[in-house]
């Protein structure tokens, strides 16, 4: 299932081949507007200290115990209470010289010390600081072309891996063509190793998808895949369409390698799930999904957890799997929840589902709004992985909307946005056992930016090392404003001072 190549006849994909991008449809978008803001100002004034106070006699949880990784095991970090949950700006950039063009910025990631973003044909590497003051690069790594795909995964020494379209001359015949992997040390901005994919003619910025896991970069472009070491760059093995109905369209990373295998074409297309064996490709098991699904997401691949779009284009179940055998524990019904796996076409999301986090035994999953304005916005459930069943809730508050950002060992650490300029927007970790909250981080984004940097359809949430991040998907001047920067990144820390 092809999507084919990109219609633009320029090698960049920028504007024609995401064109489509523009036009889909967005779920339903607040117009309360500055009513909503006035009202939630009265009914909360001072609320964000009294809920500060009052959760720091009740932490909730015990800190994360931190367990220590082998240098290439996908990043699985644990979190602890920050000094003091008052924010500050650690990191910020404004992107200058923009053209009518949009520019896509589809990676994101963190470390200790660096925030770096993948930018068009390039990546930056921000220095994370307490005394903020410059929005310069400390690095830039100048591309052979455009990003067309990258991995949520960060290894345990700060790498990580993206795909890329090398700029071609039309006539060659493959100037959309994303058949360039490179990995790249975060904190450095080195490219240690870079490889061209074998028989990668039909990769596109439409269905190229990247994941790591246990030493293996892999990638899949639905006509083929392929997986180098994760050290030497050595290819350790690869696959083509050939004569097979089947095809591997994508895989999830982290613990395990999971594989969406689609098999036929169109409305005729069938779908497996595969645990691989990431050294050889080998599978280990198999579950077949359903005929009539319309789509499949792997936001975990250990556990396997896999959301399905069941005669709908919008997810509409979660199924978990035994990590062990691939058989099916069960099934959860996404009717009232909102898991967001369809945001935007483009840049591997295979494996992302930005309204969800899973955990070893709970996946969280925020709702869906709530009408009723006197109500909270919405809230985050927690289910068992084995029955499916709702185990513990997490209300957000009137006008100020919650979802999960990530797990941090048992516990969840989620962002909570605000309309108003009283009450704070908030990091807070949850502890779905004992119910208790404790707030990590609280402050207020700036004010014209505040509502697209807390919208998943168009940021990227990060909560990394202490720092909360929010980064633009997309970077659009302002018409009215053309010559004026555009806010591409801002990161938050504590403003305490250490002992």
């Amino acid at each position: 299932m092809s999507f084919g190549p990109p219609s633009s006849t320029s090698s960049m994909y920028t504007q024609s081949t995401l064109a489509a991008d523009q036009s889909r449809a967005r779920r339903r978008k607040r117009v309360l507007g500055g009513v909503a803001a006035g009202a939630a100002a009265v009914m909360c004034l001072g609320a964000g200290l009294i809920w500060y106070h009052s959760a720091g006699h009740t932490r909730g949880r015990t800190d994360a115990e931190a367990v220590k990784q082998a240098p290439d095991a996908v990043r699985d970090t644990a979190e602890k209470v920050p000094i003091s949950p008052e924010g500050q700006v650690v990191v910020r950039h404004d992107e200058a010289k923009l053209t009518h063009q949009t520019r896509y910025a589809p990676g994101t990631w963190a470390t200790g010390e660096i925030l770096a973003r993948a930018v068009a044909d390039r990546i930056d590497g921000y220095r994370i600081g307490s005394q903020w003051d410059s929005d310069e690069a400390a690095w830039t790594l100048q591309l052979d072309g455009p990003v067309c795909a990258v991995s949520r995964d960060v290894t345990a020494d700060g790498r990580t891996a993206v795909v890329v379209q090398p700029a071609r001359a039309q006539k060659s015949g493959k100037s959309g063509v994303c058949d360039e992997v490179l990995m790249v040390d975060l904190d450095t901005g080195k490219k240690l190793w870079q490889k061209t994919m074998p028989a990668a003619d039909f990769a596109y910025v439409t269905n190229t998808n990247i994941a790591l896991t246990e030493g293996v970069v892999a990638i899949a472009w639905d006509l083929g895949s392929v997986a180098y070491d994760m050290d030497s760059g050595k290819r350790l093995w690869n696959t083509t369409l050939a004569t097979s109905q089947c095809h591997d369209g994508g895989y999830a990373g982290g613990r395990a390698l999971l594989a969406l295998v689609r098999c036929g074409e169109s409305a005729n297309t069938t779908y497996r799930v595969e645990k691989l064996d990431p050294r050889t490709g080998k599978a280990v098991w198999q579950y077949p999904v359903s005929k009539g699904v319309q789509d499949v997401y792997l936001p975990s691949s250990d556990p396997p957890v896999l959301a399905v779009a069941a005669g709908d284009t919008l997810v509409t179940d979660l199924i978990t799997l035994d990590a062990k055998s691939g058989e099916r524990l069960a099934t959860i019904s996404m009717s009232k929840y909102q898991p967001d796996c369809d945001v935007g076409m483009y840049f591997g999301l295979v494996d992302k589902c930005y309204g969800m986090a899973v955990g070893r035994d709970r996946i969280f999953v925020r709702s869906k709004d709530d009408t009723d304005i006197t109500k909270p916005e919405n809230h985050i459930t927690a289910f068992d992985l084995r029955k499916g069943t709702a185990v513990a809730r997490f209300d957000g508050r009137p006008f100020q909307p919650v979802f999960p950002v990530r797990t941090n060992g048992d516990d969840l650490i989620m962002y909570r946005s605000t309309l108003d300029d009283v009450q704070p927007a908030a990091m807070v970790d949850w502890s779905p056992r004992t119910g208790k909250e404790t707030p990590y981080l609280l402050f207020h984004l700036p004010e014209n930016d505040a509502g697209a940097l807390s919208d998943p359809d168009q940021a990227v949430v990060l909560y990394e090392q202490g720092h909360a991040f929010f980064a633009r998907r997309e970077l659009t001047r302002d018409d009215v404003h053309p010559k004026d920067p555009v806010l591409s990144v801002i990161g938050v820390g504590t403003a305490g001072l250490k002992h």
